[in-house]
């Protein structure tokens, strides 16, 4: 208590009204940051993720303007509703940043990711694994008589559960290429 004795953030109505008006969730959010096409770039973008203990999910960078030299970079991240805010007003302080983007919040958006998973597995397990890659639509793009390597292209949920049915069935290896994304409709 204070020495006026009215206790921090009493009521909203209050004007002593200290309570925080950002959420303490975690929030799952999708950045996509078009930047210019030059060496130092994704270190210089990275380096704000690093030097303040943000966390990166998911990272794919490549160039989507060959005669501008710009490229995209998408960035899966989580934080708070103020820590998020902070991280895009830090990206587009960035010089060679065009564009900063949160598919999240901007509306609808469309997210795939691709992945390769390394089977190894005889008998049983070996036609379970071709059963449930038929049924998660994933290709067989290598096979040896001890395993199979699946690709398999969806939401990063559908990646997920992929791989936690083929843990059983005797997964190896998994490679996945992080998220691509693009928002929905016209604008």
């Amino acid at each position: 208590m204070s020495a006026l004795q009215i206790k921090k953030g009493a009521t909203s109505h209050s004007a002593y009204n200290l309570r925080s008006t950002f959420s303490d969730v975690e929030e799952r959010h999708t950045l996509a940051v078009i930047v210019d096409n030059e060496a130092g770039v994704l270190a210089r973008v990275i380096g704000l993720f690093s030097g303040r203990g943000y966390n990166i999910e998911s990272l794919t960078v490549a160039e989507i303007d060959h005669t501008g030299h710009l490229s995209r970079i998408t960035i899966v991240t989580t934080g708070t509703p103020q820590v998020i805010e902070q991280i895009k007003a830090q990206l587009g302080r960035i010089v060679p940043v065009h564009e900063v983007h949160d598919l999240t919040v901007e509306g609808a958006a469309v997210e795939r990711e691709l992945a390769l998973f390394k089977v190894a597995g005889t008998g049983d397990k070996r036609v379970e694994a071709l059963r449930l890659a038929d049924i998660f639509r994933a290709n067989v793009v290598d096979s040896t008589l001890t395993s199979f390597v699946f690709e398999i292209t969806g939401a990063p949920e559908k990646i997920d559960a992929f791989a936690e049915l083929m843990r059983p069935l005797g997964l190896q290896e998994v490679a996945r290429t992080g998220v691509a994304a693009l928002s929905r409709g016209t604008a």
